[in-house]
């Protein structure tokens, strides 16, 4: 199962928004050891944090990036983490042709569908990025 599929198992199955299924289909296909109750964090990033800012599926990326990448905290770290979330930024808005859900929605977002292509688009660019990284699955 690839990172696109486990994105929409958690998008259709399990009904979670944008940013809590990147972050669940990353845990599972990354190893990053969250917990369930983890990720509770990332529920009111959806929506853009439900006022149409940065995509909750491009926040839910770079968590993911966050828990595979940190091993303190962001200040350690910040010679090889800054351009590692550049990198996932980049991709993302690449993939997507923007970073806002207000420029998403419109072009991705169906009734039917909701957000799913918007999430599937999201796990290629974070495939990528792990790619250039040299991260692989777990």
């Amino acid at each position: 199962m690839n990172l696109q599929d486990l994105t929409r198992k958690y998008y259709v199955e399990y009904d979670y928004n944008c940013a809590e299924t990147l972050l669940h289909a990353c845990n599972e296909y990354y190893g990053l050891s969250l917990m369930e109750e983890d990720m509770k964090v990332m529920a009111g990033f959806g929506g853009g944090m439900f006022i149409g800012s940065t995509c909750g599926a491009l926040v839910g990326c770079v968590a993911s990036l966050s828990k595979k990448i940190i091993e303190t905290k962001a200040h350690d770290q910040l010679t090889d983490f800054r351009p590692a979330v550049q990198k996932c930024v980049r991709n993302f808005k690449d993939e997507l042709n923007g970073i806002n859900c207000s420029e998403i929605k419109p072009q991705f977002h169906s009734k039917e569908e909701k957000c799913l292509p918007t999430c599937l688009k999201a796990a290629k660019a974070m495939e990528k990025t792990m790619m250039e990284l040299g991260i692989n699955h777990e």
